[in-house]
């Protein structure tokens, strides 16, 4: 009986796996009844409509919490389309075109420097009127958004002070590059009524003519700087058709200011407290702008203090090229300012360009030195100072011996040419202190230079 009991609990105490298994199996069966498969089309289709509906979701989302935010004002049809051809033409603003490596290019409205008031122009509006770095610019501006530092053009008026026709193509120019240089054979009067002797003195032994190339060589406290206003006054009374333009490079601000309040023409000036990129930024801006005239068939003269400190900014600006001259002067330093002075011609067919610049010499810096071994001989008129003469308080200190032009004959004619020549021949005889200052007493006891050389025909200039 105890042995029967055992057997009953044991049979009791197993698990009922068939009755489970039974169970498991009706349920997926259940599960299939109710969920029958899908195909991978039908896969494909659910999980669209489930990106689509969240999509929606994510969009009304945004769009309350826009409104919750208080979105802004839709635009109105006039503000609708930002570009050129929907947007009212503002302001009318005027500058030169300075067009950057990259294609587009500013107009410098507060003269050859970056300004507040500058104008965007774009790639497209440079290529469709063939625009030119140097070119006077003038149009309307846009509105300026709100992500722009500057505004953009609305479009392009005039160029160099003739009209734009915005449906027609721009109009063929020439080119300075290949027009054609010849020596200069029109003479610039510098001889003014009442003016300085300085200037008669250049009229007679060193003229210049309309596209010569020259040199102002002087040492410190020579008087230069003086020389070249009394050459932009002189130039600016008796040649005025010319266009003046006075570069002042690394200059003392006193002395713009006296250039600006002195000579009647456009003074564009970098003073010495600015880096030398600002140095080499206006000289290049207004040797293009002087260009863009001359392509006009227009007469220009630059007057440049000094090429010595425009190579010498060039030298810290440009790149080093790892070829050091004698000095310490970069090799590719002095190709730009080379560039600059190079472009002074008399051009065939109409149009000159006139660059007259000053050099320093015995500054005791052996860059002054070889900066000016590199231009000496690339001009066709030099004007030479004399420490000698400034030391004795002789002015214009000019070295009469070393001045002079080449090719002279085509500005003077004939007949004055050889009274010249024997007014060399007799200074020549003298020092150069007591040759200066006979000249100067002759001078100065007449009233212009034709009634000098009148008096030079007809007696001898050393009694």
């Amino acid at each position: 009986a105890h042995d029967g009991q055992h057997e009953q609990r044991a049979r009791q105490s197993q698990p009922q796996k068939p009755q489970e298994d039974a169970t498991e199996q009706h349920r997926e069966d259940a599960a299939e009844q109710s969920h029958p498969q899908t195909s991978d089309g039908d896969e494909q289709q659910q999980q669209q409509r489930s990106d689509e509906d969240g999509g929606s979701r994510r969009r009304r989302s945004r769009r309350e919490r826009r409104r919750s935010k208080g979105s802004a004002p839709q635009p109105s049809q006039q503000q609708r389309g930002r570009d050129d051809d929907g947007v009212e033409p503002g302001e009318v603003r005027r500058g030169v075109l300075d067009v950057l490596p990259e294609g587009y290019g500013f107009i410098r409205t507060s003269g050859y420097l970056p300004g507040e008031k500058d104008v965007y122009v774009s790639q497209g509006q440079i290529r469709k009127h063939a625009l030119r770095r140097g070119d006077l610019v003038e149009g309307p501006i846009r509105v300026q958004r709100q992500n722009e530092k500057v505004p953009g053009l609305h479009h392009v008026g005039s160029v160099n002070g003739a009209d734009v026709d915005q449906n027609a193509p721009a109009p063929h120019r020439r080119d300075f590059k290949d027009m054609t240089p010849l020596f200069p054979d029109e003479r610039l009067g510098l001889e003014t009524p009442d003016g300085p002797i300085s200037m008669r003195i250049i009229d007679l032994m060193a003229p210049i003519g309309k596209g010569q190339r020259g040199l102002i060589v002087s040492p410190p406290k020579a008087g230069k700087t003086t020389i070249l206003k009394e050459l932009g006054q002189a130039i600016a009374r008796n040649n005025p058709e010319v266009h003046l333009m006075v570069v002042l490079v690394d200059e003392r601000p006193e002395e713009v200011t006296d250039m600006q309040r002195s000579i009647p023409g456009e003074v564009i000036a970098s003073t010495f407290d600015r880096p030398a990129d600002d140095h080499t930024q206006i000289a290049e801006l207004a040797i293009e702008r002087a260009k863009r005239l001359v392509e006009t068939g227009g007469d220009v003269v630059v007057l440049l203090d000094s090429i010595t400190r425009l190579s010498r900014a060039y030298n810290l600006a440009a790149p080093a090229s790892g070829r050091i001259m004698s000095g310490g002067v970069d090799s590719s330093a002095l190709y730009p300012p080379k560039r600059f002075f190079g472009a002074a011609r008399n051009i065939e067919g109409g149009g000159s360009l006139t660059i007259i610049a000053s050099a320093l010499i015995e500054t005791g810096s052996k860059m002054d030195e070889v900066i000016f071994e590199e231009f000496k001989g690339t001009g066709n008129m030099e004007l030479r100072l004399d420490r000698r003469l400034e030391q004795k308080r002789i002015f214009p200190a000019i070295d009469l011996e070393s001045s002079g032009t080449r090719k002279e004959e085509l500005l003077i004619d004939s007949e004055e040419l050889a009274i010249v020549w024997k007014l060399r021949r007799v200074l020549h005889a003298l020092e150069g202190p007591a040759a200066l200052e006979l000249l100067i007493d002759k001078m100065k006891a007449t009233r212009s230079n034709n009634q000098f050389l009148v008096q030079i025909q007809k007696s001898n200039l050393s009694t």
